[in-house]
């Protein structure tokens, strides 16, 4: 029995397999035609025949398939006829799409966030949260709005994916709300994209008022000790350990952190500055471009003028609005473990959402505004590249659970 079920897997991924390597053909083939370079379309059938000659034999088993065990040949139809006809949209688009059609694949296929992920790799420091690595306890709780906001959005019948989606805002995080959005909820892309960016643009405007409210000026004046010196050998361990840590823990961020890792790795060690340089400016605003345009393009009148927009709008301040209030909150009730001389100036715990730089400079701005000698610029960077991390880490739960 055993052998008989080995059989029917084995026949199974090779019956799946042969179709997916026949509709690539058909895709790539579509591609060649719809552009009139007809040798390249000669060139590539050719080369995919004398691969394809190799796996042949296949259909043989496919065949076996059907007369050992219809029953699981009809578990499997489903996903088949999905795949199939996700191949057949894209080969639709790639011949008969216009440009934004074709560039709009960046954002269905997952490929815009992680290339603004590698930019934002080049551009940060992990140095600050290597030194104090308490920094990382800040940064996860200041992702507790994401989870609050969800909860909410169930509360009030909004489907599961979409309640997701919308609590993701709170991390302030464009691009991981982004490529979340567009894999559980894709309708509300568009409101999910301007919330999301909206405010963090915003926290100038929205975070001051708030630390100064749930902190006493006693708090604000808190002077941190200054950071320890880190190694280069720490710097480029940590981006490749963070990369398998979390593909464990969250696999669907692997995208994601593997490619803010690995930008961070080009920038650390110390031989590529010119590549870090092209990612960190030219790269980052580039894809930035393409991914306003092509967001834009599902925005139409019909589709995000409606009630529910305002509601998302509402929902996602709310998520951010209790995320930075998390991270404070947080960092006060750490300082009461801490002995005096260690304890955390609670206005940096705001920093924990992912929107990196700008919320640090916030913080670091308010510090000096209450006290002129207070530099917490390097504490409050620690605390927001560890929201980073966490709001990947938590886009990715949310897809390992809620993803299909």
């Amino acid at each position: 029995m055993k052998n008989r079920a080995d059989s029917v897997n084995f026949a199974s991924y090779l019956a799946i397999e042969t179709i997916e390597f026949v509709l690539f053909e058909d895709v790539v083939a579509q591609y060649f035609v719809g552009r009139n370079v007809g040798i390249l379309n000669y060139i590539f059938r050719a080369l995919f025949r004398a691969t394809l000659s190799l796996v042949v034999k296949n259909v043989e088993a496919i065949e076996h398939i059907v007369h050992l065990d219809t029953v699981f040949v009809g578990e499997h139809f489903a996903s088949v006829e999905v795949f199939v006809g996700r191949k057949r949209v894209v080969g639709k688009i790639l011949h008969d799409g216009g440009l934004l059609d074709i560039l709009y694949l960046g954002v269905k296929l997952g490929i815009y966030p992680p290339l603004i992920f590698l930019g934002i790799g080049c551009m940060t420091d992990f140095g600050p949260l290597i030194s104090n690595p308490k920094s990382l306890l800040l940064g996860a709780a200041a992702q507790v709005g994401i989870f609050a906001t969800f909860i909410g959005c169930l509360a009030m019948a909004f489907p599961a994916e979409a309640a997701a989606s919308i609590g993701i805002i709170g991390g302030a995080d464009g691009p991981t709300a982004i490529y979340t959005t567009s894999k559980l909820y894709p309708t509300l892309l568009g409101p999910i994209a301007v919330a999301a960016y909206s405010y963090m643009a915003l926290i100038p405007l929205i975070q001051p008022p708030l630390m100064r409210l749930i902190t006493t000026k006693k708090e604000r004046e808190i002077k941190m000790e200054q950071l320890k010196p880190v190694s280069k050998r720490a710097k480029i361990i940590f981006p490749i350990v963070v990369t398998i840590i979390v593909g464990l823990v969250a696999p669907d961020a692997t995208a994601l952190i593997g490619f803010l890792m690995f930008g961070n790795l080009i920038r650390e060690c110390g031989v590529l500055d010119s590549l870090s340089e092209t990612a960190q400016k030219v790269l980052a605003n580039l894809i930035t471009i393409l991914l306003g345009i092509t967001v834009a393009r599902n925005m139409n009148a019909e589709a995000f003028l409606r009630k529910e927009t305002a509601l998302i709008l509402g929902l996602g301040l709310v998520a951010f609005i209790v995320d930075t209030a998390g991270g404070v909150v947080f960092a006060k009730i750490l300082n009461i473990f801490l002995p005096e001389g260690k304890k955390f100036n609670p206005m940096i715990g705001a920093a924990g959402i992912s929107a990196f730089p700008m919320s640090s400079r916030v913080v670091h701005k308010l510090g000096l505004e209450e006290d002129n000698q207070n530099f917490l610029l390097m504490h409050a960077t620690g605390v927001n590249v560890s929201g980073q991390v966490a709001s990947v880490i938590a886009g990715g739960m949310i897809l390992n659970f809620f993803g299909n």
